[in-house]
């Protein structure tokens, strides 16, 4: 089946929108019709060369979206066509020593992406192509493992969901779970993009008292005030251990948090974030500051390397 899809295929140059097919679903498979994707700083860091992902072959980045399930393996259980689904980065395989060390997100099984020995998920022309974190979400449709999905409510705006699967989990899952954060502390939030927002939002549902955030371009004063911060720092202008020791009476922060974590218990964690949005509690509308169609990629990349967006969500038809 051939589908739209944005190919990255060096380092530092632009994404460009080609023709790829995409397979079948086998077994335990899902193909998903791609209603929305987050663009996230993990694509733009394989763009430049930040990443650790092999680059000896073509890759559809990608891996906050969400969509419409078509197609099922006949092996699988969790979804049906036409469920809505968050696909998930943290996807897991149930058997391996970390999994059953209550670890998923550190996965060793391997059961999520196919080998390289099997037929590619994605190929162009009879050339494999890779596919990211088993997800790929620049593309009008994701093949995808059970267990790198969760379904949600129908009745939940895709756009808005797909940054649970990756963003949202991550940083509100950083001060609700890892953290052991306290009603009434104190958190500094170093970098307040998609997920230090996140960070700062779980900071706010789990009651602390005072909230800074830190980053470099003094426009995210007005994301990181709207999500709950307390207090902001413009780490340009200011040393931000001197301005946070300041803020706090010289007494320092609880927990402090750089803007980077893993996600883990998604098919716990994603329906609870997203009742939380049902609620008016996690604001997902907020965070979504640019939008456009999967053409707009690479201008998504410029806002978010300029610091103008807090996510950008690309739709389909």
């Amino acid at each position: 089946m051939e589908i739209n899809a944005a190919v990255f295929r060096k380092v530092h140059e632009k994404l460009a929108i080609e023709t790829v097919e995409i397979d079948k679903p086998w077994g335990r498979e899902v193909l998903v019709r791609t209603a929305a994707t987050g663009v996230c700083h993990s694509d733009l860091h394989v763009v430049d060369g930040q990443g650790r992902f092999p680059l000896d072959r073509p890759i559809v980045l990608g891996h906050e979206g969400a969509g419409v399930v078509e197609a099922v393996g006949a092996e699988v259980t969790a979804v049906k066509p036409g469920d809505h689904i968050v696909a998930c980065l943290s996807g897991f395989c149930g058997n391996c020593p970390q999994c059953l060390a209550g670890h998923p997100n550190l996965c060793t099984g391997g059961l999520v992406t196919r080998p390289d020995s099997a037929a590619p998920r994605l190929s162009q022309k009879g050339q494999p192509l890779r596919q990211f974190i088993g997800i790929s979400s620049y593309a009008e449709k994701m093949l995808l493992h059970e267990n790198s999905l969760v379904k949600i409510d129908p009745e939940l705006p895709l756009d808005r969901a797909a940054l649970v699967g990756c963003g949202v989990l991550t940083g509100v899952g950083a001060a609700l779970r890892t953290s052991g954060l306290e009603a009434g502390q104190a958190v500094v939030v170093f970098g307040c993009g998609g997920v230090g927002l996140s960070i700062i939002q779980g900071a706010r549902i789990g009651g602390a008292r005072q909230i800074i955030g830190v980053d470099q371009f003094p426009s995210k004063r007005e994301m990181a005030e709207r999500a709950g911060a307390t207090h902001f720092v413009n780490s340009a202008e200011d040393d931000p251990v001197k301005a946070v020791r300041a803020l706090t009476g010289g007494l320092g922060v609880d927990h402090a948090f750089e803007a980077v974590g893993n996600a883990k218990r998604f098919r716990y964690d994603i329906p609870t974030y997203l009742e939380f949005y049902r609620q008016g509690r996690l604001k997902l509308d907020e965070m979504v500051t640019k939008r456009g169609r999967l053409g707009d990629i690479n201008e998504a990349f410029r806002a978010m390397k300029a610091g103008e967006v807090a996510r950008t969500v690309l739709t389909f038809d």
